[in-house]
């Protein structure tokens, strides 16, 4: 395995610095909750991951508890915006269940799916980490990861997005871009108004695993995507489905590594930075960057500018 770069360390940070708490608050499983205290830019962060086991009402208990105490919080277990083509679109019930938070920001990644991942796979291809154009990539829902499925669209290797058979178990692949476009401009403005049992997998039907869509993960080079997309069917070890394949993806624990290996996966690519063995979403470590503008909503430039001080760049490990 190579050794993840360490993004954590910084000359100016010391222990007498004033921590700033930073808290995902997720719908998913608790049993992928984290703490870790890490210096960024001269400043300390907590940094924790709370599930709430798919419980709604746990959910807006903890928000409102939270609302005024931390710094920043990261909506977690599901986005609150999807884009397609430069276009968002907010789930109502995802705006619904957030209304409680009225003092602390609330974000939920998008902000860097937008930049950190999209220059993620700019950065894979220059240093010549993967070669996109040459290989097979299979992208489990691009409108959630709109910045890294734009990336990787451009660089004009085959590319099949997985909308529909992994977030809603219809089983149409989708072929290129501008398919998915038109699909996404037809069905986001109905899917957004969904009950949020209906489009992702929470509490604990986050730790089970249900091979399914086989045939897609094999005819891969790359698969990419969220990792809750990406494990909910995974091949079966037996199936060798996945043997000598890159993942591309976000957040990842150890225990996740481990299921990879066992599956022959080659090579995890993630996105965001590795601390203590843990990959956290883009919603954590956009509310890291959201409490270091102090609390204020960040632009694009903003975003690549944060992306440049602090060194991000994808996390390698060949496993």
């Amino acid at each position: 395995m190579t050794t993840p770069h360490d993004l954590t360390k910084s000359p100016k940070a010391t222990t007498h610095d004033l921590t700033k708490k930073i808290v995902s608050l997720s719908l998913g499983s608790s049993k992928r909750d984290k703490t870790v205290t890490i210096p960024l830019l001269g400043e300390m962060f907590e940094i924790s991951r709370i599930g709430v086991n798919g419980n709604l009402r746990e959910f807006e208990k903890r928000l409102k508890e939270l609302d005024g105490t931390v710094e920043a919080i990261g909506f977690g277990g599901m986005d609150r915006y999807v884009w397609s083509e430069g276009r968002r679109y907010e789930f109502r019930a995802a705006r619904k269940l957030l209304a409680g938070a009225v003092r602390t920001p609330v974000v939920d990644g998008s902000g860097l799916k937008n930049t950190l991942e999209r220059q993620a796979v700019e950065w894979l291809v220059q240093h010549d980490v993967v070669e996109l154009v040459s290989q097979k990539t299979l992208l489990v829902c691009g409108v959630d990861r709109f910045g890294m499925s734009e990336a990787i669209a451009a660089q004009h290797g085959e590319l099949v997005f997985g909308d529909l058979m992994f977030a809603l178990g219809i089983p149409v692949p989708l072929y290129g871009r501008t398919a998915h476009r038109r699909l996404a401009q037809a069905l986001l403005p109905l899917l957004t108004q969904l009950p949020l049992s209906a489009l992702y997998p929470m509490g604990e039907k986050q730790d089970t695993i249900t091979p399914k869509w086989e045939s897609w993960y094999r005819w891969a080079d790359i698969i990419a995507g969220d990792f809750l997309y990406i494990r909910r069917y995974l091949p079966s070890t037996e199936s060798k489905a996945l043997h000598g394949k890159i993942v591309l993806t976000n957040t990842t624990t150890p225990e996740d590594i481990g299921e990879l290996q066992q599956r022959g996966v080659r090579l995890l690519i993630t996105t965001t930075p590795r601390f203590e063995g843990r990959t956290f979403g883009t919603n954590v470590m956009e509310a890291v960057l959201v409490a270091q503008n102090k609390g204020s909503p960040l632009r694009e430039e903003d975003y690549q500018a944060a992306i440049l001080r602090l060194n991000w760049e994808p996390n390698i490990l060949w496993l």
